[in-house]
C-alpha cells in the first residue's frame, strides 16, 4: 500500500521521497498531512530484499522500527537511498557495516523514551520484588493469601541494587531506585565516569554477587549476547531479582526459566525477548515469579508520536544534507570511523 503526501504536480518531483516500513511509525497519516508540500511518503513491507527493492526504488530515505535489515536487505536498497532512519534505540536489527559500505547513513533516537523505559524497569523491578502479580492472582483465584504464601520478600531498603550499563537509561534508573535501596552498584564496559549516587565496580561478577536486584541497560552485541547465562545467574544472591528492558538476547531465557524453577534466583521481570512475539512454547511462559510485558517499555501516549516525528524530521534533514536535529548517527558516511554510541 502506498500513501503519498498531497503535493503540487509541478513541484512533486523535487521533494524528498521517504519510504516507511509498514508499522514503523505511529500516526503516519497525520505525519503525511504535516509533510504536505515538503516530502513524499510511501509505505510497504520490507520483510524480504525484493520488498525492500520495490519500496525504496527512487526513494531518498527508508524508515524502519524493529524490522530487520540484513546485508542482503541493504544491498537491495534503491540506489538513491541516502539514509536509514531507525525509529527507536536498539541497532542490533540493522547491519551497520553493510550500511557503512554502501555509504548510507543510519540515524537513530537514543533518548526519545528515556523516562518511559526507566519507569518500566522500575515497575517490573518493584512488581517482581514485591510479588505483585502473584498476589493479584491469589486474590482473584483463591480469594486471599498470606504474605508468607508468596515466598520470601526481603526488605528493599536493606538491599543493594545493581545497574548494568550507565548510559541515559541506566542513569535514569539509578536516580529512580536510589531512594528505595541501601546501596547502588553500577557496571559498564565503556563508561568509567564516577557518580555521586552509586559505586562503580569494574567486574560484572562482583556486581552480580553483591546485588539483590539487577537491571540491564546495555545494547545487544556479539559480546553481550547471553550476558546473563546459567553461570552468572548462579552468582546472584538467593532471592535476587533480575530485570531486562533492553534486548532479549542479553539473557539466556532457558537458563533463566530453569533458575526460577529451581529457586536459584527469586524473581524476574522481562519486557524484551529473543524472539518476539514470545513463542507459545517458550520456557518463560510457565516459569514462576516472572513478570512479563510485551516490549512496551518505550511506550507512552506521548512517546509514540514523539518518536515518529523525530525520526521523520531527522531522516528528512539528512536527505537534505543536514545533521540530525533530534537523534544521532549510528553510521555517518562523512565520519566512517565514528561508531554508534
Amino acid at each position: 500500500m502506498t500513501a503519498t503526501a498531497p503535493t503540487e504536480p509541478e513541484t512533486s518531483m523535487t521533494l524528498p521521497r521517504i519510504a516507511v516500513a509498514e508499522g514503523a511509525l505511529a500516526g503516519l497519516d497525520d505525519l503525511i498531512d504535516g509533510l504536505r508540500g515538503t516530502a513524499e511518503v510511501r509505505t510497504g513491507p520490507v520483510g524480504t530484499p525484493d520488498e525492500v527493492a520495490a519500496l525504496t526504488d527512487g526513494a531518498d530515505g527508508l524508515v524502519v522500527s524493529l524490522q530487520r535489515l540484513t546485508d542482503a536487505h541493504i544491498a537491495a536498497l534503491g540506489r538513491s537511498v541516502r539514509v536509514i532512519g531507525r525509529a527507536g534505540v536498539g541497532l542490533d536489527t540493522i547491519d551497520l557495516d553493510a550500511a557503512r559500505a554502501r555509504s548510507v547513513a543510519v540515524v537513530y533516537q537514543p533518548d526519545y523514551a528515556t523516562n518511559e523505559v526507566a519507569d518500566q524497569a522500575m515497575a517490573l523491578l518493584l512488581g517482581a520484588h514485591r510479588r505483585v502479580v502473584q498476589a493479584d492472582r491469589a486474590v482473584r483465584e483463591q480469594g486471599w493469601c498470606g504474605g508468607t504464601d508468596l515466598g520470601p520478600i526481603p526488605a528493599l531498603q536493606e538491599c543493594t541494587a545493581g545497574v548494568v550499563g550507565t548510559g541515559r537509561i541506566g542513569r535514569a534508573v539509578i536516580a529512580r531506585i536510589r531512594p528505595f535501596v541501601r546501596d547502588v552498584l553500577a557496571y559498564d564496559v565503556v563508561d568509567s565516569s564516577p557518580g555521586e549516587d552509586f559505586e562503580r565496580v569494574s567486574d560484572l561478577g562482583e556486581l552480580l554477587r553483591r546485588a539483590h536486584v539487577v537491571s540491564l541497560h546495555v545494547p545487544l552485541t556479539p559480546d553481550t549476547h547471553h550476558l546473563i547465562d546459567a553461570g552468572r545467574l548462579r552468582r546472584m544472591p538467593p532471592g535476587a531479582v533480575l530485570v531486562n528492558v533492553s534486548r532479549g538476547g542479553l539473557v539466556d531465557e532457558a537458563a533463566l526459566a530453569a533458575a526460577l524453577h529451581a529457586g536459584i534466583i527469586g524473581a524476574a521481570g522481562l519486557d524484551v525477548f529473543e524472539q518476539e512475539p514470545l513463542p507459545a512454547d517458550s520456557p518463560l511462559r510457565d516459569a514462576p515469579n516472572l513478570v512479563l510485558s510485551p516490549h512496551i517499555a518505550w511506550y507512552s501516549s506521548e512517546s509514540a508520536p514523539r518518536l515518529a516525528s523525530r525520526t521523520m524530521t531527522d531522516v528528512l534533514a539528512v536527505t537534505l544534507g543536514n545533521r540530525p536535529e533530534h537523534g544521532s548517527f549510528a553510521v555517518d558516511p562523512q565520519r566512517p570511523a565514528v561508531a554508534a554510541s
